[in-house]
């Protein structure tokens, strides 16, 4: 697809992103701007602070519109009013652990907010491309040791997942019930673990650790071992970009897409975790290690700098607060512990317009 498609196309054409506030659409109004595309973002309020959509000057790049996808009468106003070709749909409630938390709320935003959206576009004339952002974890788990394909059963476990199987489920519906024969090519993509710079977000492995290392503390990687697309967060943007203007331009590409990084470039989270305590020596981390939910429990590390106490190179025995939060989070009991030292005076910086993380000491 990327040798028919020249990103070009975007220059003059009007493009309704919902959910521009948060990390991923706060990248693409950027780059959409900088194709020359006519901008409209529809979300909530930025949900962090500092945000990626602040630190880039956001209103300036887009036409933003506050509210909440849930909301059938203010998304319709901005139809109406802003006419748009293109549709990327990037709003939702998109953390899992907020989907344990919070579940008819994650179903309003994920799957209602989806009908709305889709309702509006068939109330609308003058749209021909729309892509709906959903994940890879809609699939049903079969604990394979390969990838899903588009194919495969959609049937996520957890609220989140479920709720995005769901919304797959109503995109279908509305594609081949109504748009279909009005010539609107619909689309879905299915990405997997977004990283990058700009992510202030909780429950995200590099957040987590960089806001960990300035604070001095300690903190935990839920699943170590669980193999995930890492994959950085302009890399399924420029598919997004892609999609929407092939098939725009040709419906028959219109169809359901995964997005992802080679097999040979997944990562497990652990692992990850490691690269991230070795990429900031200034950071404080000390040392990153496995543990289990057994008392005095010691293991070999392979993903341990060699300055833990055990005679492997590993934690040694671990401290008890790291076997309470093992049991806190959730259903595996193991995880990974990152030591830190107690550098009170470490601090996080973020460095604009290429939003980045980094931790200095001092100054």
């Amino acid at each position: 697809m990327e040798s028919l498609v020249n990103l070009d196309f975007y220059r003059g054409k009007r493009v309704l992103v919902t959910g521009h506030t948060g990390f991923k659409g706060s990248w693409l109004i950027f780059w959409l701007h900088r194709l020359g595309a006519k901008v409209c973002g529809y979300a909530l309020p930025p949900a962090t602070s500092p945000a990626l959509y602040d630190c880039i000057g956001g209103d300036e790049l887009c036409s933003s519109r506050i509210g909440d996808v849930s909301d059938f009468e203010g998304l319709r106003q901005v139809f109406d009013e802003f006419r748009p070709e293109i549709v990327i749909h990037l709003a939702a409630q998109a953390i899992v652990r907020e989907g344990y938390r919070a579940p008819r709320e994650t179903y309003l935003s994920n799957v209602m907010g989806t009908v709305n959206l889709l309702e509006c576009v068939r109330l609308s004339e003058g749209v021909r491309s729309v892509l709906n952002v959903t994940t890879d974890k809609v699939y049903e788990n079969k604990e394979w040791e390969w990838g899903y394909r588009e194919t495969d059963v959609l049937d996520g476990y957890d609220p989140y997942s479920n709720s995005k199987s769901c919304s797959e489920l109503v995109t279908h519906s509305y594609r081949n019930s109504f748009l279909n024969e009005r010539g609107v090519a619909v689309s879905t993509a299915r990405a997997g673990n977004v990283i990058g710079g700009g992510d202030f977000s909780a429950d995200r492995i590099l957040p987590d650790c960089l806001r960990a290392a300035a604070a001095g503390r300690e903190i935990v990687v839920r699943n170590p071992f669980s193999v995930r697309p890492y994959q950085h967060v302009l890399e399924p943007l420029y598919a997004y970009l892609l999609i929407a203007a092939a098939q725009y331009e040709d419906p028959a590409k219109a169809g359901y897409y995964n997005v992802g990084p080679n097999e040979d470039d997944c990562r497990c989270t652990g692992a990850l975790g490691e690269q991230a305590r070795r990429r900031t020596p200034r950071s404080g981390i000390s040392q990153i290690g496995l543990f289990q939910n057994q008392k005095g429990a010691r293991l070999a590390s392979p993903l341990a700098s060699g300055q833990g106490g055990g005679k492997d190179g590993g934690m040694g025995k671990v401290p008890p607060a790291g076997r309470r939060r093992a049991r806190l989070h959730g259903k595996t009991n193991i995880g990974i512990y990152i030591a830190l030292k107690r550098e009170t005076e470490g601090r996080t910086r973020v460095v604009c317009p290429f939003v980045r993380y980094f931790c200095r000491k001092g100054e």
